[in-house]
């Protein structure tokens, strides 16, 4: 990689319910995917408050982040993303931000093949930070 070539780095949430299904955003840009929370860094941020900050924007409410599970490599958008485990306050109200139309909870098993394998080594984390590329 030449000094001047560039990627994207995101950090994304796993945060999940009682009943253990995974809290998902559906965006109100590109192809309205459903998706993480969680989004790009800015210059000069690190992961945690990068995640900590698109939390706050998407949701309207800070995460508590708990550990991270993985780095993922996303060759469609030349982007490694930082998966962490976090959960949000009993008393949270999720207040969707214009990026977003709409929120859900989302079993584990209904996830797309690159966010189940994502949410479930998150899910199943033994301390051993994973990586895979996609």
């Amino acid at each position: 990689m030449a000094f001047e070539d560039t990627f994207r780095l995101s950090s994304h949430a796993v945060i999940t319910n009682v009943l253990g299904e995974v809290l998902l955003l559906k965006a109100t840009y590109g192809k309205q995917a459903w998706g993480l929370p969680g989004g790009a860094l800015e210059p000069g941020e690190t992961i945690h408050e990068a995640l900590v900050r698109e939390c706050l924007e998407e949701l309207g409410c800070e995460v508590r982040i708990h550990y991270l599970s993985g780095v993922y490599y996303h060759s469609a958008v030349n982007s490694q993303a930082f998966i962490f485990r976090c959960d949000l306050a009993e008393s949270a109200a999720i207040a969707l931000s214009h990026e977003h139309s709409a929120y859900a909870y989302t079993p584990v098993h209904a996830l797309a093949p690159v966010q189940l394998q994502r949410v479930q080594e998150c899910l199943n984390y033994s301390g051993r930070v994973s990586s895979a590329k996609f």
